[in-house]
């Protein structure tokens, strides 16, 4: 079983501008192209959005521009904004999210535009969802803002995430009766190893203890960094949920991001499948993921015995340093 943390509904994800999915109908008339039981449908990108400087970039947030439209747009605009965030909705419940996880932060700089816009968008999304929201903030007061929208009937929300740092997250998630992602934060700084994760995260599942947290409410993150940055990130990041799973037995969870392993390398996706599978090997039994991607008929295809696989696994596990055979036969189509 791996319990995904659907990671779809977040105002940073990406579509590329031009790419499959970003249609220009003329100069002026640009839209986020889907389709959904066969029928092919349109959201249109708003003009605040074309003119930003990540459309110059060649990028545009999908889910803001829906957010904008179904807020902000006019009846036929709205109307396709709230089209398409339940299309996010049914597309990773199909594809079997546990949670949906909905983060506002980058939407504005405005606290209290986002307090507002986090309560619609979970009211939006459990219109149709089956499966409980996942709130995602740095702030407090937005986490609070989130968790008063959400539906009990759907199950115990979560609470992305809480930390050292965040210890005022620990009774907010408690006061909602929500699960928690507790990430292997310090109290003033990242970690930069795994024992550093190991002691962190063993701190706060104490703490969590302490405020009546059982340890099937507490989702470990052990905080997946780029193995491109360093190639000891991927073994580093297996070691320690190895570790973490014999120090706490089964009742307790994981939930990385682990698509971070894949930044800035070609083939994304492979990558995120066969890291995936290795942190299964050593006791991971879930994650914040696309889980379109990510699910249990895609890992179930992976062959451990086929080159991609082990030439990523390689990869990932620091055999091939900065991953060079990798991308070597990435260029040369073999994977």
């Amino acid at each position: 079983m791996f319990i995904a943390v659907g990671e779809n509904i977040h105002c940073t994800r990406i579509y590329k501008v031009g790419g499959a999915f970003v249609k220009s109908l003329d100069e002026n008339t640009h839209v986020i192209a889907y389709e959904e039981a066969g029928q092919e449908k349109q959201l249109p990108v708003a003009k605040r959005f074309v003119e930003s400087s990540d459309w110059k970039n060649g990028k545009v947030k999908h889910a803001a521009v829906a957010m904008w439209q179904g807020m902000h747009g006019s009846e036929a605009e709205r109307k396709a904004g709230v089209e398409y965030l339940h299309y996010l909705v049914r597309n990773q419940e199909a594809h079997g999210a546990a949670f949906l996880d909905l983060n506002v932060d980058e939407f504005s700089t405005d606290i209290d535009e986002r307090k507002e816009l986090i309560g619609w968008a979970a009211g939006v999304i459990q219109e149709v969802s089956t499966v409980p929201l996942s709130i995602d903030s740095s702030n407090v007061e937005i986490l609070k803002a989130g968790l008063e929208a959400c539906d009990p009937a759907k199950g115990s929300p979560m609470v992305n995430s809480v930390s050292q740092e965040r210890k005022e997250a620990i009774q907010v998630a408690k006061s909602a009766g929500a699960m928690v992602i507790a990430a292997a934060t310090g109290e003033t700084s990242m970690p930069t190893d795994k024992q550093e994760r190991i002691t962190n995260l063993k701190t706060l599942v104490a703490l969590l203890d302490q405020n009546g947290f059982s340890f099937s409410q507490i989702y470990l993150d052990p905080l997946v960094f780029p193995v491109s940055v360093d190639p000891k990130n991927g073994l580093m990041i297996l070691e320690t949920i190895e570790e973490l799973r014999s120090a706490y037995g089964q009742e307790i969870h994981f939930a990385p991001g682990l698509s971070n392993i894949s930044y800035g390398m070609p083939n994304r996706k492979l990558i995120n499948q066969v890291f995936t599978s290795l942190c299964i090997q050593r006791g991971l039994d879930g994650g914040i993921v696309d889980p379109i991607q990510i699910n249990k008929s895609a890992l179930g295809d992976l062959d451990p015995s086929s080159e991609s696989f082990r030439l990523t696994e390689a990869f990932l596990t620091g055999q091939d340093q900065f991953g060079m055979s990798y991308i070597a036969a990435v260029r040369q189509g073999k994977i």
